[in-house]
């Protein structure tokens, strides 16, 4: 342990300190108060209390008191990746850099990746801390149709062999977003995107081609293309009851869960298309007003640790942010004694396929040009 470390160490003990975030997905908080929250008790004396709030409302919090000019505020970690990450660093929100204090940071993660330097595009520059990865995978139910496109020229014989089966969430659905994007990719790659500006007509001329094959996909979905079901969570809803043939997650593994909960059938399975499946990464960040910054930076190191990575990954089947190749032989074997479960496609071969997210600025503007060029067309 460093001696700026030992510091923080000493400064966190007995401190209370808190994660607001998302709290709509029961087993995270479960696994939170369960697994987390001991670990930080037992081995610091810091008593971690999760706050569930949407992001929207943590950042008008966090801005409220900045405007206020409090010092102390009310938020000491949060939950955040994307446009939310680029707002609150743009407006002096959060506490930083505080990455490479992380004596875990440099041990387990590999901090030259590019998700490790930069979220949906836009620089981290040790301001906030990976926690989660998650990767598009698409799903389908092998006993039913045995094909498994492996592009978008496969896709639009599938769609073609089965009219009305498929669809997609409607955009700006996060998960319908991003399938869409990742057409794109497959269409006319993603390097051109990474510094492309945000210009609807720039990326309208550079999207065209994709646009045009998500036309003549329209006629041989569900509603003939006219409409698109709300949200992700339909359309898995739809693929349980037979309804649709496929269904698109942003997490990859969430369909062992499906299938152990017997709300998928048990032949349900993932698949990728050849050229890539778009990823990103959920990362922790501390609010610049934090009064408990030691105590955030501890648990912040806690959960970027060999054992609980490993712990997320078998209890929620959330892709770990350490690097493999850093780990011991010990804890290597902690990651490969995780069963995944039925449907899901090894960690090793989903990496290989991932792709970086496209930067959070061009997302809004291809998501207008979807309602105008696609929906219904």
């Amino acid at each position: 342990v460093n001696a700026d470390y030992a510091v923080i160490l000493e400064q966190a003990k007995g401190m209370t300190v808190n994660f607001y975030g998302w709290g709509g997905d029961e087993q995270r908080n479960k696994w939170l108060d369960n697994v987390v929250a001991p670990v930080l008790k037992d081995k610091y004396d810091i008593t971690l209390e999760r706050v569930p709030m949407d992001i929207d409302q943590i950042l008008a919090k966090l801005s409220g008191e900045k405007q206020a000019g409090s010092e102390n505020g009310s938020i000491d970690m949060i939950w955040i990746n994307g446009e939310n990450f680029y707002s609150a660093k743009e407006n002096g929100l959060l506490f930083g850099p505080f990455a490479d204090k992380l004596p875990n940071y440099g041990k387990y993660i590999d901090v030259d990746a590019e998700e490790n330097q930069k979220d949906f595009g836009y620089p981290i520059e040790g301001y906030e801390v990976p926690y989660g990865k998650a990767q598009m995978v698409l799903i389908n139910d092998s006993a039913v149709t045995p094909e498994t496109p492996k592009n978008t020229a496969d896709l639009l014989d599938f769609v073609k062999k089965y009219p009305g089966k498929v669809t997609y969430p409607a955009l700006p659905d996060f998960t319908g977003s991003a399938f869409v994007r990742n057409i794109i990719y497959d269409v006319v790659g993603y390097e051109q995107f990474m510094d492309m500006e945000a210009d609807k007509e720039t990326v309208k001329e550079a999207i065209e081609p994709a646009l045009e094959y998500l036309r003549s996909l329209n006629p041989y979905l569900w509603n003939q293309g006219k409409s698109f079901p709300a949200s992700s969570p339909e359309v898995n809803n739809m693929f349980a009851d037979g309804e649709l043939y496929m269904t698109i997650s942003y997490e990859p593994y969430s369909i062992t869960v499906d299938i152990a909960q017997g709300t998928f059938p048990e032949t349900a399975r993932s698949f990728l298309l050849d050229s890539g499946m778009i990823g990103n990464t959920n990362y922790i960040a501390i609010a610049a007003n934090s009064p408990h910054k030691a105590a955030a930076m501890v648990a912040i190191n806690e959960i970027i640790s060999a054992e609980i990575q490993a712990s997320q990954f078998s209890e929620m089947k959330i892709l770990p942010v350490v690097d493999y190749d850093k780990l011991s032989a010990e804890e290597k074997v902690l990651f490969d004694s995780v069963e995944i479960g039925i449907g899901a496609i090894p960690q090793d071969e989903l990496l290989s396929k991932r792709v970086p997210e496209m930067p959070g600025n061009l997302i809004p503007i291809i998501e207008e040009i979807w309602q105008e060029e696609v929906v219904g067309k």
